[in-house]
Formats: C-alpha cells, structure tokens, sequence
C-alpha cells in the first residue's frame, strides 16, 4: 500500500453542540462527518488553501469606497444629520 491510499486516524475536539449541527447537515446531504471532513481536505488541496474566503464582508471592496464616499460627504456637510437618541 503507498502513502496515498493508507489511511490514518485523524482527531480533533469541537464544540458539542457545533457537532451535533454540523452532523445534521452532512447527514441531510448523505454523509457522515469523517466523509465530509475528507471532503473538505480534498478540496482544500486542489485550491490549494481553504476552500472558501475567511476575510471579514465588511472590508470588501465595495464597502471600503461606499464608508470612503459617506466619510467624504460628511466632511463636507453634504451627508443627513441625525438627531442623537435622547436630544
């Protein structure tokens, strides 16, 4: 047998209730969570990385140059004022 079909045991510790939804949703899709994980390794090798983004949605580039236009209006008093809660 050679290095790319032996098998080995893998273990890792999760939360207990992140593996009970986490098992729900692989078994809804026919699998088990050993299936799905390997799943997941295969598909982080043919990316080359982990398979999907990890970056935070509020650095985006499109909301990067809308906060850059509100600051901007704002700067020059062009945005809409809003009373503070309590005023």
């Amino acid at each position: 047998m050679d290095n790319k079909t032996q098998k080995v045991q893998v273990s890792f510790r999760m939360d207990s209730g992140d593996k009970k939804k986490v098992t729900e949703i692989y078994e809804s899709l026919g699998m088990n969570l050993s299936t799905a994980f390997n799943v997941f390794v295969k598909k982080s090798i043919s990316d080359g990385g982990l398979p999907f983004d990890v970056r935070d949605p509020f650095y985006s580039e499109n909301n990067v140059n809308e906060l850059e236009k509100r600051l901007k209006e704002a700067k020059n008093e062009k945005g809409t004022n809003h009373p503070l809660i309590g005023e």
